[in-house]
C-alpha cells in the first residue's frame, strides 16, 4: 500500500457485487482486501473479533451485510462496525442498501452516524449509501436459478413492476464512489432504466434462451410451502416472504437516473443483461 493507493476492504467480497467490485478495482492496480468468512484474513459478522484486524491499514470500505439488512440485529452490527472502522482510520465508508426496506433504512442511518466526525474516537469518515433495486442476477446466480431452468418461475408477485438493476452496474458505481471525490453525503437510489413485472422478466429470458419458461403467480402461502418441501430454513423463509409480500408492494415502482448521475451513462436494460447472460451459458443447465 502507498499514499497514492490506499486499501480498500470489500465486504461480501465474494458476492455478487462484491466480487465484481474486487475485479474492478484490482484491474486498476488497486490495492484490495476480501472481506469474508473464507478469505485469507476472515471476516464473520457473526464474530466481531474478526473486524479489526480485517479493518487493519484501510482507507475505504464497501460495507456488504449479510446476509441482508432487513434481519434482525443488523442495525446494531452495521453501526458497530461503521463505528470501529471510523476509529481504526478508515476515511470512506459505501454501503449497499435495500430499496423501499424500513430495517435497511436504519441501517443507512447508523452508518451515517457514526461516520460523523466526534460520532466516535475516530475522525470521522465520508459516508455515501447505494440503495439498490432488485438485482437482475437473482435469475442467473441466485435462487432463482433453479427455477429458470426447471421452466417455470413461480413467485408470490403480480402485476407491479420493478426496476430490475445490473449488478455490473452496481460494482461500477461502487468502484466510482469508492474512488473519486463528489459522493460524499450522498444516497444514490439504483435502478434499471424501466419497469418490469417478474412475468414480464422471465418473458425476457425465456425469448434470450430460446427455451421456454413460465412464470406462475402463485399465494404466499403456496410459496412458504413449496420452500419448507425444499427444506429451506424457518427464518429464510420468513425473510423471502417479507420481500415479496412488502418490497413488492409498489413502493418501488419508479425509475431514478441515479446510475447516469454517477457514471455518466445509462443503467443496463434487463433484456441485455439476458442476451448477456444466456451468450455466457448462465441457462444451459449442464
Amino acid at each position: 500500500m502507498t499514499q497514492h493507493h490506499p486499501m480498500t476492504l470489500v465486504l461480501g467480497g465474494t458476492g455478487k457485487t462484491g466480487s465484481r467490485l474486487v475485479g474492478r478495482l484490482t484491474a486498476r492496480d488497486l490495492p484490495v482486501r476480501i472481506g469474508s468468512r473464507s478469505g485469507g484474513l476472515p471476516f464473520d459478522w457473526e464474530r466481531p473479533a474478526t473486524w479489526g484486524p480485517a479493518l487493519d491499514g484501510v482507507h475505504a470500505a464497501y460495507v456488504s451485510y449479510y446476509p441482508d439488512l432487513a434481519v434482525p440485529g443488523a442495525v446494531e452490527a452495521v453501526g458497530a462496525f461503521a463505528e470501529l472502522a471510523v476509529a481504526r482510520g478508515v476515511r470512506r465508508l459505501v454501503l449497499l442498501s435495500g430499496r423501499g426496506e424500513d430495517e435497511a433504512l436504519a441501517c443507512e442511518r447508523a452508518l451515517a452516524t457514526a461516520a460523523e466526525p466526534g460520532a466516535g474516537a475516530g475522525a470521522g469518515a465520508d459516508w455515501t449509501v447505494l440503495r439498490c433495486s432488485w438485482f437482475s442476477q437473482n435469475f442467473s446466480e441466485g435462487y432463482l436459478l433453479g427455477p429458470v431452468l426447471a421452466g417455470e418461475v413461480a413467485l408470490p408477485a403480480g402485476a407491479v413492476g420493478e426496476p430490475f438493476l445490473d449488478a455490473d452496474d452496481i460494482a461500477d458505481v461502487a468502484a466510482a464512489v469508492l474512488t473519486e471525490d463528489g459522493h460524499a453525503g450522498r444516497v444514490y437510489e439504483l435502478t434499471g432504466p424501466r419497469l418490469l413485472t417478474f412475468a414480464e422478466a422471465t418473458a425476457t429470458i425465456a425469448e434470450a434462451t430460446g427455451r421456454p419458461v413460465r412464470y406462475a403467480r402463485i399465494s404466499p402461502e403456496e410459496f412458504a410451502a413449496g420452500l419448507a418441501a425444499e427444506q429451506v430454513p424457518a427464518d429464510v423463509i420468513a425473510f423471502l416472504g417479507y420481500l415479496f409480500g412488502t418490497v413488492l408492494d409498489g413502493r418501488n415502482a419508479s425509475v431514478t437516473d441515479d446510475v447516469r448521475r454517477v457514471l455518466g451513462r445509462p443503467a443496463r436494460d434487463f433484456a441485455d443483461f439476458a442476451r448477456a447472460a444466456a451468450a455466457s451459458g448462465a441457462w444451459d443447465g449442464e
